[in-house]
């Protein structure tokens, strides 16, 4: 959907979206390798409550905070698998909306081309936004994969339909992987590179990681 859009009301409405704004992803450029400012997007819910509250941090290039916003609303779709970006966006665009400094790169808690459609949260965010965008989920969603070898940068592809959709990448030894699929505008060798990058310390990236904290913030 376009920006400024009525939001879809129904499952069946929202797949259409989906289906209509997947030829849009870019999947072929490299993207950028040097990157100055990196976001972290996430979306915190509250117990008992249709409020979600949308929370980007953004990053500079070693990895300190230069910004960060929250949007506060209440869900505008309901909770249904495959079609979680339709519950998530708007929060998540009216925090970027706030930002007083521009990334050039966003990491997002979610799936992009590892999804059903091929078109989860990560995409739908590049196609709205036009920025390269990476989604990193903390378990798998679709598809299958191999155990990656212990040692961190070590990955195992994810296959959904005899396609690769993303990898399970180790950012630390000895530590679960995370799900690391194509977004918008950075092919999997790079979106994958951003994440060992931006993980120096713990197995999820540090902006994701910090912008989950903020959004379970007061």
């Amino acid at each position: 959907m376009e920006i400024g859009e009525p939001w879809p009301r129904t499952a069946a409405e929202a797949e259409a979206v989906q289906e209509r704004l997947r030829s849009l992803v870019e999947l072929t450029e490299t993207g950028p390798v040097g990157v100055k400012f990196t976001a972290g997007l996430d979306v915190g819910y509250a117990p008992d409550s249709d409020e979600v509250t949308g929370a980007i941090v953004v990053l500079d290039s070693a990895l300190r905070i230069v910004d960060q916003a929250i949007s506060r609303e209440k869900a505008k779709f309901p909770y249904i698998p495959g079609l979680f970006a339709f519950r998530e966006l708007p929060s998540l665009l009216a925090a970027l909306d706030r930002l007083t400094v521009a990334p050039d790169l966003l990491i997002c808690d979610g799936y992009g081309l590892a999804h059903p459609r091929r078109f989860g949260l990560a995409c739908h965010l590049g196609v709205l936004t036009g920025l390269p965008t990476i989604g990193v989920a903390k378990t798998a969603f679709v598809g299958s994969h191999e155990e990656p070898d212990a040692g961190r940068g070590s990955w195992a592809p994810i296959i959904l339909d005899h396609e690769v959709v993303g990898r399970a990448l180790r950012t630390r030894d000895n530590v679960k992987p995370v799900f690391v699929s194509q977004g918008h505008r950075v092919s999997l060798d790079n979106a994958c590179a951003h994440v060992l990058r931006t993980t120096p310390s713990f197995r999820l990236p540090e902006p994701i990681r910090l912008a989950d904290r903020l959004s379970r913030s007061d």
